[in-house]
């Protein structure tokens, strides 16, 4: 699954957590999801669960911790997904 195709992935997951539609409009790798889409960090946790289900992939504890911006959850997922 390339680059792209897991961003728009991942943005139907977050749409339903954001509240602020003009930051999630213009996502892009640099987006934060706490200060840019103001997620609060126990939605987080319900985006962690849903991209696990998403991807088919598990998410320990130590990756959960550093996905709070769309690079580091793009990265985990891309190297979920490879180990499989």
């Amino acid at each position: 699954m390339d680059k792209e195709a897991i961003i728009e992935k991942l943005k139907t997951i977050v749409k339903p957590f954001v509240k602020n539609d003009d930051a999630f409009n213009t996502i892009s790798e640099n987006t934060d999801f706490i200060t840019d889409l103001n997620i609060n960090s126990a939605n987080l946790v319900d985006i962690v669960l849903d991209v696990e289900d998403a991807f088919n992939i598990e998410i320990d504890n130590q990756s959960m911790e550093r996905m709070l911006n769309v690079k580091a959850t793009l990265d985990i997922i891309q190297t979920k997904l490879a180990e499989k």
